[in-house]
């Protein structure tokens, strides 16, 4: 029984031979596939070295890459710091027991969920460019930047709500009836265990923000993917320029990743309560060295 899964029933040995045959078919597909894909390419030229070559050249660095990947961080990271302020304001709102508050915070929500992001990035660059509200320097940093918060900010507040409301019911009411005020509540117990729990979600948030900043090219910001593409106007080279920056982008989204994860388990391991003590000997206060042995139940020290 020890082996065996409780999600399945172990395949016997003809399951198994089935199982490796589609296995090999599927692989044998994939690798047909790619093949012709590589061969098609090779055939067209995309695949010659002179295609290649200027992303070993220091110029594309300094000119369009390295930019890229600057503007890329810094509408991101600009927009994960909003969006989390906001969500989480969003999200305590809706849990508020006022009505003036709740409402408002959940017609909000709802409707920033509803609207596309690019939608949301080229009306706030329209509006800050047509009004001077923003620096025309600023302009395209700004509308990418407000749009991503707009979204992500009603979809944190989403998942603040679901967070907080999976907790036991029996914390609130217990502090409750412990005369704390609805803020104690929320700010003392119920946030801090709610975040914790929702970490993975948060984490995979923050890469869909990195990911939807390539939006912007819309607007011209000049992040990773409008970068890719003046790359392959100036070397016509459009197909591996945009292969180069895929690559770029699930480099710089693992990394994201494992620093999130890194920050998740460290979290998770800062709240972890102190280390039990030895419930045979505990050395009592102010007498080093004195051990006292606790009774057993029932008996006597």
């Amino acid at each position: 029984m020890s082996g065996s899964s409780v999600l399945f029933d172990a395949p016997g040995p003809r399951a198994r031979v089935r199982n490796w045959i589609a296995t090999g078919v599927t692989v044998l597909v994939v690798a047909l596939v790619l093949l012709y894909i590589g061969v098609e390419l090779w055939a067209k030229g995309q695949l010659q070295w002179a295609k290649w070559e200027p992303f070993v050249t220091p110029n594309v660095w300094e000119n369009y890459i390295i930019p890229g990947i600057e503007g890329t961080l810094k509408a991101a990271a600009l927009s994960i710091v909003l969006a989390g302020i906001l969500g989480v304001a969003l999200g305590v709102g809706r849990l508020s027991t006022h009505a003036w508050i709740s409402r408002p915070c959940a017609v909000f929500v709802e409707f920033f969920r509803a609207v596309p992001v690019l939608i949301m990035m080229i009306f706030a660059y329209f509006l800050y460019s047509k009004y001077n509200l923003i620096d025309s320097e600023y302009a395209t940093l700004a509308g990418v930047v407000t749009g991503l918060t707009l979204y992500n900010g009603a979809v944190i507040a989403e998942i603040v709500r679901a967070g907080v409301n999976a907790l036991p019911r029996g914390q609130s009411e217990a502090a409750s009836s412990l005369g704390m005020r609805w803020g104690q509540t929320m700010r003392s117990i119920l946030l801090p265990q709610a975040i914790t729990s929702m970490l993975p979600v948060l984490i995979s948030q923050l890469v869909v923000v990195l990911k939807d900043t390539a939006l912007g090219v819309a607007i011209t910001y000049p992040e990773l993917v409008s970068q890719g593409q003046n790359i392959g106007a100036s070397f016509t080279n459009y197909l591996p320029a945009l292969i180069f920056v895929a690559i770029l982008m699930i480099v710089v989204n693992f990394a994201l990743s494992s620093f999130a994860v890194w920050l998740e388990a460290r979290l998770r391991r800062s709240r972890r309560g102190a280390t039990p003590l030895d419930p045979e000997t505990i050395e009592q206060e102010g007498a080093p060295g004195a051990k006292v042995k606790l009774a057993e139940p029932g008996g006597t020290i």
